[in-house]
Formats: C-alpha cells, structure tokens, sequence
C-alpha cells in the first residue's frame, strides 16, 4: 500500500511540506509507503467550464502540474492534501489544482471510498476555513475523510516553526496513523471479500431552473 501527499504550496520545503512529512513519517512507520507530490510554482489554470472534459476524457489544458498528477493518482490507496493560508483560504494555485484535479479526472483515477486527508499552514488565521474548502473535494467524490483529534492544522511562519507547535505536531502524527489504519482496514476487508457498494444507475441530476 501506498500514500500520496501533496503539497500545494509554493514553498516546496516550508511548513505545508513540514506537516505533511510528519504525517508520511507516521505512515512509513506502520509500513506504508508514502509519497509527496509538490504542485510547484509554475502557473496552473483554473477550470474554465467548458465541458471538454466530459467529451474528451481529459482537460483541455495539458502537460502542467494537474495532468502529471492524475498521470500517477490511481496508483495510490490513500491521499493527503495539504495547503497553505492565503488571505484566510487556501493558496489560489492550490485552489486551480483541485477544481480540475477532480472535475476533469472524468473516471480516469478512482477516488471513491479511498481514504484520504486534508491539512493546513498558517502563521495565525484563516486555517478552518482553508480545510472546509478542502474538504469538500473529497466529500463530492465519496472519499472517505480520515480526521485527527484535532481540526488538522499546524502553526508558523517558516518550516521550524511548525516544529515548535508541539500540538500541531501531535495532531500530525495522530492524522498519518489513523490514515494508515484506515487503509489497512479497507485492504482487509478487501481481502475478506468484502465489495465496494454498487454506484447508482442511472444517477439523478436535477436541475431547478429550466
């Protein structure tokens, strides 16, 4: 089994990158291969609403940090995402890889009652409002949320400040161990034969203005 953490902020070492070491350092631990995966610094476009990718299987802006990303998705059991607080909500580059992450994925990785993580950074505020944003990403798509003690959030203006929020730290720790019992739960019942729930057929869109 395998995790994949990514990291959206533009600071490839800094304190997002902080807390989610901590996090793969605790899935390491309960034999977990663990992963991360940084958006980088390059431009990335935000969804555009065009639809493409329900015709096309794939988005229509190509080759840049969404595409490499789905290219190796399906490949990993569990996900943790982390970002960083920009004016009290998560980094806008962030919030461009997540719109077309899953609203261009159209199928190709299945996200679905995979486990998986949100977590933030903050110097002081705005780190609640920044996890409900990414949360709702892996309610949509039937993820299922492994949670800490805690709202997962760590404190600090550079890396080695995430290191001296000995809570935040904690909350870290606790969040990459349930990730990792999460799924070694779901593989075991995989292996007991247990089945995924069948999805509905046809699914129901209801539109209110006609």
């Amino acid at each position: 089994m395998k995790a994949l953490l990514v990291n959206g902020s533009p600071h490839k070492n800094g304190c997002t990158h902080t807390a989610l070491d901590i996090v793969a350092g605790e899935l390491r631990e309960a034999g977990i291969e663990a992963d991360e995966f940084w958006i980088g610094t390059k431009p990335i476009a935000g969804c555009i609403g065009c639809y493409k990718c329900g015709e096309q299987g794939e988005c229509v802006f190509k080759d840049d940090k969404v595409t490499e990303f789905l290219a190796i998705a399906g490949d990993y059991d569990g996900y943790v995402f982390g970002a960083p607080v920009f004016y009290s909500g998560m980094a806008g580059s962030m919030k461009a890889f997540m719109d077309r992450v899953f609203f261009s994925n159209q199928g190709r990785v299945t996200f679905a009652l995979k486990p998986a993580a949100v977590v933030t950074s903050a110097r002081r505020a705005g780190t609640t409002a920044t996890l409900e944003q990414l949360e709702k990403f892996l309610q949509h798509q039937q993820m299922i949320q492994v949670n800490s003690f805690y709202w997962p959030m760590v404190h600090g203006s550079k890396a080695e400040d995430v290191l001296r929020d000995e809570e935040g730290t904690q909350i870290m720790q606790v969040l990459g161990r349930n990730l990792a019992f999460t799924m070694k739960c779901i593989e075991a019942g995989r292996a007991a034969g247990v089945a995924l729930p069948e999805p509905p057929d046809p699914r129901v869109w209801t539109n209110f203005v006609r």
